[in-house]
């Protein structure tokens, strides 16, 4: 596991509706398609998750599915461990009673990593709240099942972390395509290309783009 970065200021959530508007306020002083498409699509709200072992079992159930469909296993999954979905009550499931909820049998074997990690302290999710963002996407990377867009989804939604970057994220390409009138969706070495002249603010810049992309009349 990473070294943990005590620095106080890592705990602190900054992914607020109030960071967000600030976030995005500064962007749009200095660029002028962000301050056209702000006026155009209004500001996103936040979107905090909880942290811990809950939202990661959530990650890695909904990958590759449509929303409808992660929900539909992600509440069967919660009703066959009440009172609360933890690393042990995922662990006392068959690999039948795992199936019957929706799980691949790929999903199966993450899930269970990543319920022992937890159970034997190997790894711990309250301590992603005190690294550095690189350390907690080394740490979070490690679990097999959880890759780099998984984590940064976390680091965004459940660390509330102001200047991460998902440039391999397609919504957040299609985003910046539109807002800023790109003849072409820009890869992701484009994309990390193109992020260096919007930290430290670019969690709430990828938050607006998938906001732009529902709520903007696409020309």
């Amino acid at each position: 596991m990473a070294k943990t970065d005590l620095s106080p200021d890592m705990a602190i959530y900054r992914m607020t509706n109030a960071h967000i508007r600030r976030g995005l306020d500064a962007l749009a002083r200095d660029d002028a398609h962000i301050r056209r498409a702000l006026k155009v699509a209004g500001y996103p709200g936040e979107r905090r998750r909880p942290g811990g072992f809950r939202t990661l079992i959530h990650i890695i159930v909904s990958q590759q599915l449509s929303g409808k469909a992660a929900a539909t296993i992600i509440g069967r999954l919660h009703a066959a461990t009440r009172p609360r979905l933890t690393s042990n009550a995922f662990l006392k499931l068959s690999d039948a009673e795992l199936r019957a909820i929706g799980l691949s049998g790929q999903k199966m074997q993450y899930g269970k990593l990543l319920s022992e990690a937890v159970k034997a302290r190997k790894f711990r999710p309250a301590a992603l709240a005190r690294m550095s963002d690189e350390q907690a996407v080394e740490t979070i990377t490690a679990l097999k099942g959880l890759g780099r867009w998984s984590a940064e989804m976390y680091l965004m939604f459940s660390l509330g972390r102001a200047d991460v970057w998902p440039a391999g994220d397609l919504g957040v390409q299609e985003g910046i395509k539109r807002i800023k009138g790109l003849a072409e969706r820009p890869g992701e070495k484009e994309m990390d290309a193109l992020g260096e002249a919007w930290r430290p603010h670019r969690s709430a810049l990828s938050l607006f783009c998938w906001h732009y992309l529902d709520n903007a009349p696409e020309v």
